[in-house]
């Protein structure tokens, strides 16, 4: 798994509002390695869902500028004109939503929205779609697929929806895919089998996927790497393991404390990060974080802090996180850059 699918540089979203213009995606870089589930976390505000909607360009055209690189097979998205982009959609690319009933069209019947995606980008007839419809409705375990297919969203189940919406994206099999928290609003119970469904069509498929959630858990049980994002910006990209093991960042590591321990203490309070994340319209100057986090100074608030590579496969931003490490477990070598 070294082949990189997906290559994000320095990549800048900006609006247009009524209020004046804001930055929601700031100077975001990570890669995407063919077969790898990468998550994104973070708090609701935080640039996540912008972020992967930017990827896909789907904002309307006019009221947002983009700058920096997405290359993909080759390709800088950003450079590619309307037919360009839209080849891209659904065929290469594809995107699964929070709410399937919002995102599907109730106006008609699962089957013919998931063949229509096939018959558009794959040139397929009638026949073949609904045939291959039936096919995934089968692979994302939906029962009496037949039957299904041939109903509207409305009369299937949250759970079955989700796993509608899950055939729709994979319709034309793409190489990347993108999942905006696509778990929050199922049971418990439904989202350990959508979560355990993701993990097997990534090994049958081999498709990359990015994970957009806020939850640690779900992270924990399904991806290889992290990236954590606040306001607009990655704070800390890192393994899984080191993320747990070390975090470096103090965002990820109020992050980690506020999961519910089942071996803790059930009397005491649960651990919050104080404050909340900021409008953006009213992003500070230096670090984004400063305002809410307990180690901040006169620096942090002056100037924002470059990006420090820890380890290889670990990467930090903020001015003091060698001082916090130091407390735990020692000093360490590193690298910096801008």
């Amino acid at each position: 798994m070294t082949d990189v699918l997906l290559e994000i540089k320095n990549l800048k979203t900006h609006f247009y509002t009524e209020t004046g213009h804001v930055t929601a995606v700031n100077g975001v870089s990570f890669d995407v390695k063919k077969g790898e589930i990468v998550g994104v976390v973070g708090e609701s505000g935080c640039g996540k869902s912008v972020m992967s909607q930017t990827i896909l360009r789907l904002f309307e055209e006019g009221t947002v500028e983009y700058e920096g690189e997405i290359n993909f097979n080759g390709k800088n998205l950003l450079s590619l004109n309307k037919r360009q982009i839209n080849e891209v959609r659904g065929n290469d690319i594809s995107m699964i939503f929070q709410d399937p009933l919002s995102t599907l069209n109730p106006v008609h019947t699962v089957g013919r929205q998931i063949a229509e995606s096939i018959i558009l980008h794959q040139n397929a007839s009638k026949k073949e779609a609904e045939e291959k419809a039936i096919e995934l409705l089968r692979l994302v375990g939906i029962p009496s697929p037949e039957k299904r297919a041939k109903e509207y969203p409305h009369n299937l189940s949250g759970g079955m929806r989700q796993r509608a919406m899950i055939a729709v994206a994979l319709a034309c099999r793409p190489k990347l895919l993108i999942a905006d928290e696509p778990t929050t609003a199922l049971d418990v119970t439904i989202q350990a089998q959508i979560l355990d469904l993701m993990n097997n069509l990534n090994e049958e498929l081999d498709m990359g996927i990015i994970f957009i959630t806020h939850d640690l858990g779900v992270v924990a049980d399904l991806c290889s790497r992290v990236v954590v994002m606040y306001l607009g910006e990655i704070v800390e990209e890192a393994s899984i393991e080191e993320l747990f093991e070390r975090p470096l960042h103090p965002y990820t590591q109020g992050l980690i404390k506020s999961i519910p321990q089942l071996d803790g203490d059930r009397s005491a309070m649960l651990h919050t990060i104080e404050g909340t994340v900021p409008p953006l319209t009213r992003v500070p100057k230096g670090c984004r974080f400063a305002a809410r986090c307990p180690f901040a100074d006169e620096q942090c608030i002056a100037s924002s802090p470059p990006v420090t590579e820890y380890t290889a496969t670990q990467k930090v931003k903020c001015w003091h996180f060698e001082e916090i490490l130091t407390k735990q477990e020692g000093t360490a070598d590193v690298h910096t850059y801008n």
